[in-house]
């Protein structure tokens, strides 16, 4: 391998040793020689690849919103193309995406208030961004939505932070069927009249 080459490798293990000990043991509680011994590489080797800690969390919480991003839009994409259909696409690709690795969904919604300020600039990111996957979603249908469809992308996207907040961390979580149509319904009420 090239110097290049084993950066690159030394990086992806810090990231993948990063997203399992972030999400099972908190980023309070996982320390740098924790995630160097899980990732096999020296400390030395990690202030190659991250300035510290909070680096590398934003580096796995934005991996994270990228690639559920993706799934979402690709499921709102290959939607029937009616609003309720968008919606319902739209929500079940998040949830199912979110909730097919646990770590994700823990990442995603626990892990980022933890982090504190250092993933602030990157929650902002991912805001803007489903806001816009809401907003762009439901424009064809102007006829269908009452209020302001930034505020109300807002405040569903809010809602549904909220509802795996709780499937994370409740001892008895809702199903993941549950959170899907509670999620929808709230979608719908706030999208038509």
């Amino acid at each position: 391998m090239t110097a290049e080459q084993r950066l690159a490798d030394r990086r992806e293990r810090l990231m993948g040793a990063a997203y399992t000990l972030f999400a099972a043991q908190g980023f309070p509680g996982t320390t740098i020689e924790r995630l160097c011994t899980h990732a096999r590489v020296s400390n030395r080797a990690f202030y190659e690849c991250f300035s510290g800690r909070e680096e590398l969390m934003q580096a796995v919480y934005d991996r994270c919103v990228d690639e559920t991003v993706e799934a979402v839009a690709t499921s709102i994409a290959t939607a029937p193309n009616t609003l309720g259909g968008r919606i319902e696409a739209g929500i079940a690709g998040y949830v199912l995406f979110v909730t097919k690795d646990p770590r994700r969904a823990h990442i995603l919604h626990v892990e980022v208030r933890r982090a504190g300020e250092c993933l602030t600039d990157s929650r902002r990111r991912a805001v803007r961004s489903f806001t816009h996957l809401v907003e762009e979603g439901v424009r064809p249908f102007p006829e269908r939505t009452t209020g302001n469809p930034h505020l109300l992308a807002l405040g569903v996207i809010g809602a549904l932070q909220e509802l795996l907040i709780e499937w994370v961390v409740a001892e008895e979580p809702p199903h993941i069927d549950e959170l899907i149509s509670t999620a929808v319904h709230i979608f719908r009420s706030s999208f038509t009249p």
